[in-house]
């Protein structure tokens, strides 16, 4: 059974409507000659394709097109957010309920971090909720050893290189000290790859447990760890709707 939508759409992007991958990992496959639409393999992210068309990955039909979905996810810590892993490390996805489709995450939590991670099986509204024009606000708590400098967190809401590497601005408000212990909680849109280890790091901070507790208006309420609950779907699309 092939991939439905109702009108015609760039493969790419109907590859990541199927929960697949999302675009720029739909594009990275067409690159491999991986993708074939009616037998014959493509060469182009930017081809329009049909509700009538053939479409393979590796020689597989895509799966067909269901509603897009949105689910909350507690992350513990100890697991890697990725399908498979070249380590042979635990991943989230293996350890989900059974019964779920196949999904993609919005953005990664790493191996040590835990909080909520947003699931969904539709690969181009993850990109979307990763886009920070669209004002997904990631929420932490941190816990952090060494000594705090209350005017070098305050300096962080204009932004920080650290590396080469150029952080948006994290507005930060210290929760509670005990000794060199304190607590944090960070505001940021980015989210870049172990953004808030590497910027914590770089001021002499050593983070010692890290919670995401919300991302843009979702957070961990009713959720323990392991727990996955779906989103309303007049919520999502009450989100989706204000999208860029």
């Amino acid at each position: 059974m092939s991939v439905v939508f109702n009108k015609s759409e760039r493969i790419a992007k109907v590859l990541a409507r199927a929960g697949l991958c999302s675009r720029r990992e739909a594009e990275r496959w067409i690159d491999e000659g991986r993708v074939a639409v009616n037998n014959n393999i493509i060469w182009s992210p930017a081809l329009v394709v049909q509700s009538a068309d053939q479409i393979t990955v590796n020689g597989d039909k895509i799966p067909p097109r269901t509603s897009v979905k949105l689910w909350r996810y507690y992350k513990p810590a100890g697991l890697v957010t990725t399908h498979n892993d070249p380590e042979g490390r635990p991943t989230v996805f293996e350890n989900l309920p059974k019964g779920l489709p196949r999904l993609i995450s919005v953005g990664r939590l790493d191996l040590n971090s835990e909080g909520l991670l947003l699931l969904s099986n539709d690969g181009d509204l993850t990109q979307k909720l990763e886009q920070p024009i669209n004002g997904m606000v990631r929420r932490y708590r941190v816990r952090v050893f060494g000594k705090i400098d209350k005017l070098v967190l305050q300096d962080l809401k204009k932004g920080i290189t650290v590396n080469g590497i150029r952080y948006g601005g994290i507005l930060v408000r210290i929760i509670s000290r005990k000794g060199s212990n304190s607590w944090l909680s960070l505001e940021l849109k980015e989210g870049k790859n172990r953004e808030v280890r590497k910027v914590m790091l770089h001021l002499g901070l050593k983070v010692n447990r890290l919670i995401r507790v919300s991302y843009g208006p979702f957070d961990l309420k009713g959720l323990v760890q392991g727990d996955v609950k779906v989103i309303p779907e007049n919520v999502l699309k009450a989100m989706i709707k204000g999208f860029q």
